[in-house]
């Protein structure tokens, strides 16, 4: 039974998609820890980061890089902190949170952002990729 991000991936559940390309796909968390809250996630569903072939944990990474510096381009933060939890979703994913405190990075607080909020954050975050 595919994930529920493959279904985002497949069109079939609708997101704020910030970036795609022929092996990943990057979309804002939808209960974010911070405004700008992304996830990177490679197309192809594998449960555990660590059970990804090697390039294609690499490329994982290298696409999450480069989101990364547009979410620090397009929101305020003093910086984007990265983690990898996925316990809650079965299938690889980074999460890129823009940082001004700990307290985002704890997945305990969460902002509460409506459709227009989400839209706008996401076209100025893709306004930023390069």
């Amino acid at each position: 039974m595919p994930t529920i991000f493959t279904k985002i991936i497949n069109g079939e559940i609708p997101c704020y998609k910030i970036a795609e390309d022929a092996n990943f796909f990057a979309f804002l968390d939808i209960n974010p820890n911070a405004k700008g809250h992304t996830l990177c996630i490679p197309k192809k569903e594998v449960d555990k980061i660590m059970d990804l072939e090697e390039e294609a944990y690499m490329g994982l990474m290298a696409f999450s890089r480069k989101i990364g510096k547009a979410i620090e381009s397009a929101i305020d933060c003093k910086r984007v902190g990265i983690t990898v939890i996925g316990l809650e979703v079965p299938h690889a994913h980074v999460h890129l949170i823009p940082l001004n405190e700990m307290a985002e990075a704890t997945f305990q607080n969460k902002v509460k952002l409506n459709p227009e909020e989400f839209e706008a954050i996401a076209a100025k975050i893709r306004s930023k990729m390069v």
